[in-house]
């Protein structure tokens, strides 16, 4: 196979994706359990993709654990995402 049947496959795929949920649902949905489980996803899939670069961004395992422990803390104290980001890469920067 070539390449350009590839990037086609790729991108009828993703057309497909986000296409089919636009054509199937015309009626808003009425069900909480589904309601809840889209509101969710884009937090999940973002949890996802984020936590194992956290630990592994460094050379250092532990200085990302150590990281991701001082973010949660200082997000849960209500810190500003600059504040968080900031004290977080100075964390790793002092134990690297």
């Amino acid at each position: 196979m070539s390449i350009p049947i590839y990037i086609a496959l790729a991108a009828l795929t993703s057309f497909i994706i986000r296409a089919l949920p636009l054509t199937l649902i015309r009626k808003p949905i009425q069900n909480t359990f589904i309601q809840s489980f889209l509101y969710y996803v884009p937090y999940v899939t973002l949890s996802v993709m984020t936590f194992p670069t956290i630990l592994h961004a460094t050379n250092n395992p532990m200085a990302g654990s150590a990281a991701l422990i001082v973010g949660i803390v200082l997000s849960w104290l209500g810190a500003s995402l600059f504040q968080v980001a900031l004290a977080c890469c100075l964390l790793v920067w002092f134990l690297i």
